[in-house]
């Protein structure tokens, strides 16, 4: 398994030669990844995938018959949030490989890719050409994956904000207008830690802590992302005992600190599985 040494190494050598600072690149993989750049599939390292039902389903390519096949195979679905996410990386790459018997190039455009989490359905417009071939790309390692991430950021005229460290104008284009706030703080405390910094300002402290007793829209949120990680979960904004439990048991599952409160570090890598602001 590649190390996180070896991994901030080479992104620091594909920002210098794409001269863009290293701690800006690697605050954007930090954050976009949830602090995990490859999974261990078959024994060996590849990018992390999320596989969308939804972008499987709307794919152009598709007959109505293979359409109607995914469906039934629970492989599509006509909007998001029909079916839940595979809750582990293996799962996720045998939708994979089961979507792709029924028509490769959708099955690779409906999943996500490595550390940007780009989607493969914006492969013709990054100029990988086919899903298939963006997704051969992310899988030739870490340069790989940020080849996708970079093309990505350069589509998106993002070049200018990394330079900038402008993370509230970066967060609304990549990670989407709902989002600013949260991935904006984020990415301030994640650049002021790889580029040597050591305080934090107020504005860097993200105000997202959800706990027990707590019943807002947030933790109506927090409720339906865990659902779609695969958690058996009622979604009624009241964070509860069964709230409690299931946190509990996503933290122990990822690594996390097991404390049943979903600050930034349990919300941040819930979302990175969730696929909320990816690349798409």
């Amino acid at each position: 398994m590649t190390s996180l040494n070896d991994v901030m190494g080479k992104v620091a050598a594909v920002a210098q030669s794409e001269g863009i600072e290293p701690a800006a690149l690697q605050t954007v993989v930090d954050v976009e990844s949830g602090g995990r750049a490859f999974t261990t599939i078959d024994g060996k390292d590849m990018p992390l995938i999320l596989y969308e039902y939804h972008v499987f389903y709307r794919y152009p390519g598709l007959t109505d018959a293979q359409r109607s096949e995914a469906v039934n195979r629970k492989l599509a679905a006509r909007r998001w949030g029909d079916l839940p996410y595979a809750k582990t990386q293996q799962a996720r790459y045998n939708q994979l490989a089961r979507a792709a018997t029924i028509n490769e190039q959708a099955a690779h455009a409906a999943c996500s890719w490595g550390v940007g989490q780009v989607l493969g359905e914006n492969a013709d417009w990054l100029g990988f050409g086919t899903p298939k071939a963006l997704a051969t790309k992310a899988m030739e390692g870490i340069e790989g994956q940020l080849a996708v991430m970079l093309a990505f950021i350069q589509k998106k005229k993002l070049r200018d904000e990394l330079a900038a460290h402008d993370w509230r104008g970066f967060a609304r284009v990549y990670n989407g207008p709902g989002q600013v706030e949260h991935y904006s703080k984020l990415m301030r405390r994640a650049y002021k830690k790889y580029s040597g910094q050591n305080s934090v300002s107020p504005e860097d402290v993200d105000p997202v802590s959800l706990r027990v007793g707590m019943k807002n829209d947030l933790v109506a949120d927090l409720q339906r992302m865990l659902r779609g990680q695969g958690f058996h979960l009622l979604v009624d904004g009241d964070f509860g005992p069964a709230t409690l439990r299931v946190v509990k048991e996503f933290q122990a599952e990822q690594g996390l600190t097991v404390d049943g409160i979903a600050g930034p570090a349990t919300l941040a890598r819930l979302e990175a599985l969730s696929g909320v602001g990816a690349a798409a």
